[in-house]
């Protein structure tokens, strides 16, 4: 059988569970389309985790090494790219104002507004998919020259996903006018930093744990204002 079983790559499986659920959930016509960002923010967390987890194994081969650089990002581009992407169809589906926008551009030959919305939904995937890639190639390269883990990330980190679109959801409830378009907004301005040259220091144990309180604290939140609807 091949592939990697051990428990250096659970959490990786884990996230990759986690996401095809929340796709689900958000998919489904019947339903709450935010339940599926309670899923974004465990593959967060399950993604704070793996590498530390994987790290500590002394023993890892340069294959075993490369096997987890490669599974982590394709479990990303689904946790992070296309879970996203789902949720924001699920916000289409029942937004109560996007039939009341005016489409884009002049009588009859302007663009519809949800078409515009889905090419948003597509190149924001799109860039999730470059961005990994990219981050693929180099950090092979990096570990080629350099021992230890990375200091500086090139571009907006995918994982910042499930922070971002939870604090996003969370405006919903504190502004009174449905944020759909805040929504995608904000999934465009996230696209283009994604393949930008910006660069980002790597988070260290101080700073993930100041996330991780965040997250929960949008997770608490996030869940009392459902229980209310």
């Amino acid at each position: 059988m091949i592939g990697i079983f051990d428990y250096t790559v659970w959490l990786t499986y884990l996230s990759l569970g986690l996401s095809i659920m929340g796709i689900v959930v958000s998919l489904q016509q019947s339903g709450h389309p935010y339940i599926g960002i309670f899923f974004l923010m465990a593959c967060g967390l399950c993604d704070a985790f793996d590498g530390k987890i994987a790290r500590t194994k002394k023993n890892r081969t340069d294959f075993e090494k490369k096997y987890g650089i490669q599974i982590d990002s394709l479990s990303d581009l689904v946790a992070f790219g296309v879970l996203p992407a789902c949720i924001g169809n699920a916000m289409i589906r029942v937004c109560p104002t996007i039939s009341e926008i005016p489409d884009f551009g002049a009588g009859r030959h302007g663009l519809p507004l949800e078409i515009v919305l889905y090419i948003i939904l597509v190149l924001y995937t799109l860039t999730t998919l470059i961005r990994l890639a990219w981050y693929n190639v180099t950090e092979e390269e990096r570990q080629n020259t350099e021992s230890g883990a990375r200091k500086y990330f090139t571009g907006l980190p995918v994982t910042s996903a499930a922070l971002v679109f939870p604090t996003v959801l969370l405006l919903q409830y504190i502004i009174p006018k449905d944020i759909t378009l805040v929504y995608f907004g904000v999934m465009f301005i996230m696209a283009l930093l994604y393949i930008s040259k910006l660069k980002i220091k790597k988070p260290e144990n101080k700073a993930l744990i100041v996330m991780i309180l965040v997250g929960l604290a949008e997770f608490i939140m996030l869940t009392i204002t459902l229980c209310r609807k």
